[in-house]
């Protein structure tokens, strides 16, 4: 019986780790997948898609000023017993008393000449439309740039993961080499303590890494719009995949060229132009085509059928001959502000980039500076190491050579990693982050 309650147990264990082995999905992704998932799920895009749609809304309504009219009416009315004289009429005193009045009518319009209001009102909106558009542009690489600041974390964390843990195994072989010295009287008590003292804080570090490679991971599921269960894997080439024989001038031009924001800024000029336009013409008339058709049915009085008409309908505002013109100047204000905004953007691009790409060639510098101080720490490992082999170096200074080891390769990894993000950063201002 106790056989079958352990076959049992085993069995239930195992169906445990099965299921949570399939609780959590594990998913390989790369810096570019992740931007693409993350831009698709971005809830700020809904509202910048709502924006376009609002801009889309109001083209759409300008256009169909230039669409003729049709409006049909008709009315069914019941009469109150009242005096009614008809002029047309002897008057005998026993004029007909209608009860109720039927009436129906068709009144057509198109607009002929409007002096270009309407032409004028839908290149606005259509102007508007595309800075709408290019701004939700600029917001996705805004977007992608979040994105690649969270992958750019969670990668870091990793590599830290897993320096923390090839010490972790080194410094646990070396408690146990120590062990059998103390046991052998050939250390003393006290350093192999020392030594245990600095395993623990390599645990210490692990445990933090991991943690915070939990909350990273987390992080970067809510960005990408997946469950925030799911254990992501970085690709280890991101670091990689950077550009370092690119003059600065090429990253000005590019973003002259490129940027959605400065791109946008053009649009509304052209919006508000247009607007000038048409604010001029408050002075000229409307002419329009009009048709109509009446009919009315008055029992005992009246009855009127197909009665059509046809003409030509102007409309003018005399007193826009004294108004002043305030279209005319809300838009020239309007262009001198965006023509000022234009200016500022301008400067702003142009400080971004050569600050961005000054940072770029400064973290190119540091990771020579990083791997030197690298290559030093790992020769005074071994020189410090093979001393105390042989009886030449204290212990307390071989943990100090350890530790610096383990920073000086922390610190290779986070500079590489930096350096790809400010990559991704000079693209991001430069407007090339997102190509497609």
């Amino acid at each position: 019986m106790k056989g079958k309650y352990k076959i049992l147990l085993a069995s239930i264990l195992l169906l445990v780790g099965i299921n949570n082995l399939f609780a959590q999905e594990v998913k390989m992704i790369s810096l570019e997948e992740a931007i693409q998932l993350g831009v698709k799920n971005s809830k700020s895009l809904i509202i910048d898609q709502a924006k376009i749609d609002e801009a889309l809304a109001n083209y759409s309504k300008a256009k169909n000023n230039k669409l003729p009219d049709l409006k049909l009416s008709g009315s069914a009315m019941a009469l109150s017993k009242g005096k009614m004289n008809l002029e047309m009429m002897p008057n005998t005193g026993n004029s007909p008393k209608p009860n109720s009045a039927f009436m129906g009518s068709a009144n057509f319009s198109f607009p002929i000449y409007a002096g270009g209001r309407i032409k004028n009102g839908i290149k606005i909106t259509e102007y508007l439309l595309e800075a709408t558009k290019l701004s939700a542009e600029n917001d996705k690489t805004a977007i992608a740039y979040n994105i690649a600041q969270a992958y750019n974390n969670l990668f870091k964390v990793n590599q830290i993961i897993n320096v923390l843990s090839e010490n972790l195994k080194a410094a646990k072989e070396r408690d146990k080499a120590f062990l059998n010295l103390d046991n052998n009287g050939v250390l003393a008590r006290n350093d192999r303590l020392k030594a245990n003292l600095q395993t623990s804080n390599i645990e210490l570090q692990l445990l933090e890494a991991q943690n915070n490679f939990d909350i990273a991971n987390v992080s970067m599921n809510l960005l990408l719009g997946l469950p925030v269960e799911t254990q992501l894997q970085v690709d280890s080439v991101y670091i990689q995949s950077t550009e370092d024989s690119i003059s600065l001038n090429f990253y000005l031009e590019q973003a002259f060229k490129n940027r959605k924001d400065l791109q946008a800024i053009a649009l509304q000029k052209k919006a508000a132009e247009t607007q000038s336009k048409a604010a001029k013409a408050h002075l000229i008339p409307t002419i329009a085509l009009t048709a109509g058709y009446i009919a009315a049915d008055v029992p005992q009085i009246l009855s009127m059928y197909n009665m059509a008409n046809i003409g030509i309908g102007v409309q003018y505002d005399l007193g826009n001959v004294w108004k002043k013109n305030t279209d005319m100047m809300t838009a020239n204000a309007q262009i001198k502000k965006i023509d000022a905004m234009n200016d500022m953007t301008q400067d702003q691009i142009q400080l971004e980039v050569v600050r961005d790409y000054q940072a770029y060639n400064l973290a190119n510098d540091k990771i020579k500076v990083f791997e030197k101080t690298l290559a030093q720490a790992n020769e005074n490992y071994r020189i410090t190491k093979n001393k105390f082999d042989n009886g030449l170096e204290t212990i307390t200074n071989l943990l100090e050579a350890d530790a610096a080891q383990i920073t000086a390769n922390i610190n290779v990894l986070n500079a590489k990693a930096d350096k790809s993000l400010l990559y991704r950063k000079l693209l991001q201002t430069t407007g090339i982050l997102i190509t497609e």
